[in-house]
Parts: structure tokens; sequence; C-alpha cells
């Protein structure tokens, strides 16, 4: 009888961190997966695309299906939730009381939407959205036809639900605590945005908090703020999420930021031998500032499943781990309708509350050479490190084209890369695809000025 390894969590990490150790682990050892929902290996990025209609069926968004996974050989087991960890007896009992003895195991449990402790926030009628179960809730409820929408939030799943609303001609209004949508840029971003939201319908109440919901007979029919409330038939939660870590914190793992799981570049959980952890319930590490951080994403995900998976093998196998997860630099990319938002890095204020002395360059251009037809203006602002020249963030708005050229940023955050090295830096050109200074570099050149003053 070979080793059995149990993974908790059947979505990015658990699943990718699973299909690593199938391939690795002889037939005879054991990969076990629970997964308490109906589905595996789906994208929660996707669901506000799925709500929209530009995605057709919640199947569309399943990379696997639960039998492929039986087929390679993974035990998958759906319907199944955890509900304690013994790491001492080394066993996970379930919520039918089976106790499933294991010689590793994987958490991989994700994270879950915040929902404060406001007044009638479980009323009928106020969704979350990050299961596919939440977004067929949600399609299922806006075919009701409700006549006023209330997104709390305007995060990216605040701001894409918004869109998503919108398209579908639904009367929309977006309720964000901060003075400007989608806080995480700089507010010269966001005022930006803000005229994209308006200019679309989108009744926008900024620098406002939500103070709780007003219910008639269990359903929402308007959401208190403390600038007065608004009335709603349907409201959406945008409010980000925690790490889904109550099963952990009651083993007694060691918790971080956010309720994240703390483990260690192979992704071991610090202290406790036999455990690892990975996806949206551990935090990460900064590598701009090297502070802990929790930030869930399925891109990060599926890395550290890979990493977990390497090393869960080299503990079995008796051979040291090859993969370590280095860290994020907060890469993220979305848009509202024809308007492109990126972001990497550190903001301005951020930068300041890491101990930086930053400096701001704010640069208008065009996605391509302006003498070519219909070329497109873009903002792109960098921040840098006046000490020490290092770029530390970066940030970009346009239309089509213009958001994903933030990947030449995070790439020179990796690499902890000066402006000056970002200026010199052999990037394509031709006329239909830039202008001869990429829009990056023409930013880095104006960060260099400024750190001339």
């Amino acid at each position: 009888m070979g080793s059995r390894v149990v993974v908790i969590g059947g979505d990015a990490g658990g699943m990718s961190a699973a299909a690593g150790l199938r391939r690795r682990l002889p037939d005879d050892d054991e990969v076990v997966v629970l997964e308490r929902g109906t589905w595996a290996s789906y994208s929660a990025c996707g669901i506000p695309y799925w709500v929209a209609g530009d995605v057709k069926a919640a199947e569309d968004l399943v990379a696997r299906t639960p039998e492929a996974h039986r087929s390679n050989g993974i035990d998958l087991r759906t319907g199944i939730e955890a509900t304690a960890i013994d790491p001492a007896a080394r066993t996970v009992t379930t919520a039918d009381g089976e106790q499933i003895p294991y010689d590793r195991l994987l958490l991989a449990t994700g994270a879950e939407p915040i929902r404060p402790d406001l007044p009638g926030i479980d009323g009928t009628g106020i969704h979350g959205v990050q299961s596919l179960d939440d977004g067929q809730a949600l399609i299922d409820a806006l075919a009701e036809g409700p006549r006023r929408v209330v997104v709390v939030g305007s995060g990216y799943i605040g701001l894409e639900i918004a869109e998503a609303c919108v398209v579908r001609s639904f009367d929309t209004t977006v309720i964000e605590r901060a003075p400007t949508p989608l806080p995480i840029v700089e507010a010269s971003l966001g005022a930006q945005i803000a005229d994209a939201m308006r200019g679309r319908g989108i009744q926008l109440q900024a620098g406002i908090a939500v103070t709780g919901f007003v219910l008639d007979d269990g359903r929402v029919v308007a959401v208190e703020t403390d600038h007065g409330a608004f009335p709603a038939d349907l409201v959406v939660l945008g409010l980000g999420v925690a790490a889904r870590s109550a099963l952990a914190e009651a083993a007694g793992l060691p918790l971080g930021v956010k309720g994240g799981v703390v483990v260690d570049e192979h992704q071991r959980v610090r202290g406790f031998d036999g455990i690892w952890a990975a996806g949206d319930c551990v935090v990460t590490k900064d590598r701009v500032t090297g502070d802990p951080i929790h930030l869930p994403l399925g891109t990060h995900a599926n890395k550290q499943g890979m990493v977990a998976a390497d090393s869960i093998a080299a503990d079995l196998l008796g051979t040291e781990p090859e993969l370590s997860f280095p860290g994020v630099v907060q890469t993220a990319i979305t848009k509202f309708c024809s308007l492109e938002i990126s972001r990497t890095g550190l903001g301005e204020q951020q930068a300041r509350e890491a101990g930086f002395d930053p400096v701001l360059a704010s640069i208008e251009t065009t996605n391509f050479a302006g003498y070519m037809p219909d070329p497109v203006a873009m903002t792109v602002i960098v921040v840098a490190d006046r000490a020490s020249r290092r770029l530390l963030g970066a940030q970009i708005l346009g239309a089509e084209n213009a958001a994903l050229r933030i990947d030449v940023a995070a790439t020179s955050l990796a690499a902890g890369m000066t402006v000056d090295d970002v200026v010199m830096l052999d990037l394509a050109y031709a006329p239909p695809f830039s202008s001869v200074w990429s829009p990056i570099q023409v930013a880095a050149r104006a960060a260099v000025k400024a750190l001339a003053t």
C-alpha cells in the first residue's frame, strides 16, 4: 500500500497540485481531493462575463471536468465537505463523520467574499459572486427583471459586475466608500473611470459608506448609507475576499494577513510537518516590499499548486524540491466596457507607507504611432523610489490594446530594475504597434526627469 495525499479544495490551487502529484507519484500512491461543491477547476474570474452574456454557459468556464480528473487517476470526491483536521493523528473529518487518514495534506480552501456584519445583509436578493453556483443564482435573479440593481463596492468584481448589468440595460447604481472607483489605482485614473461609468448611465455614488440593508418580508428593497437610502430590487456585493481558513485556524495552523495560512517558499505550512497550503487561502510575499500580503488570484493559485506538488512529491520520494514560489508584484488587469485598466507594484501612497520616498510621473500617450489611423489615447503612471531610482509600480488606463502593456512593468519589477533600466529596454517597435518609445518607457523617461528635480 502506497502513501495517500489528501487535498482539501478542488479549484485552481488544489487541482493543479493534484494533477502534478498524479504525474509524479507511483501508481500505488493515492491522490484524494475533497471538494464541497459540485464543480472543479473553474474560472471564478470569468463569472462576470458569464453574467454579461459574453460566456454562454457555466461549463465554458470549466477547464477540466471532475470526470476528466478521475479518468487521470485522481480520486476527486465532490459534494464532500471537510469539517476538521487533526494534524497529530493525520486525519481529515468530513461533514458526514468520516475520518480520512492522510500521509500528506494540502489545504487549498480558497477565499470567501467579505460580508460585513450589517443589518439586513442576509436578506433575499443580496448576492455574492465567488462560485459558479453564485453566478447561476445571480443570473437567475437578473432573469426575474429587477428594476434597480445596486452594486456595493467598485473593486475588480464590482466594476465588472456593474459593466455586466449596464450592458444588459439594468438601472444600475454603484456605491463606493472611497472617493473614486477602483481605489487600488491612483485617484486621477479613478476619476477617468468614474466619467466612463457615468457616461454609460451608471449612477455612481462615491465617498459613501453602506450602513445596512432595508428588508421587506425578508427581501431587500433598499441599501442604507451614511448619505441616505438607495432603492434596490437586487444587490451584488463586491467588497473583496478573505482567506477561507476556518479549518486551518481550528487545527492551530499559523495565520497571517486577512486570515491567510502562513507558508514557506515551498508552500509548506510553517511549523507543521506533513501539511502544505496553496492558492487563495495563503499568505504570500510582496516582492517589492518583502512584506507578507494576501493576494487571491488564479494565476498565483495555479503556480502555488505546482510548487506544492513538487514539494510534496519530493518529500514522499526522498528528494529535494526543485521549485519555489518567489512572491508577487500585485499585477492585475480589468476593463469597464471599452476602457482598459491595469496596475502592478505599488501606488504612490502604498510606496510611502512602505517606507519609500516615491516620485510619481504621469504621461499621456497613444497606443501606437500617432500618425497611424485612429490612434487611441492612454494614460501611464509610474512610481519610482527617489533614493534607489528603483521602479516601484505602474498603472495604465486606455482603450483597446493599452492595459496588457503593464506586463513590461511587472517584469521590470520582478527583476528589480531602475527606471533608467526600463528606459533602455529593447522592446518591440513598429508604427502599427507602438510609438518609437513604448508607453511604459515614455513614463519611465518622465520619472527620470522628475528624479532630477
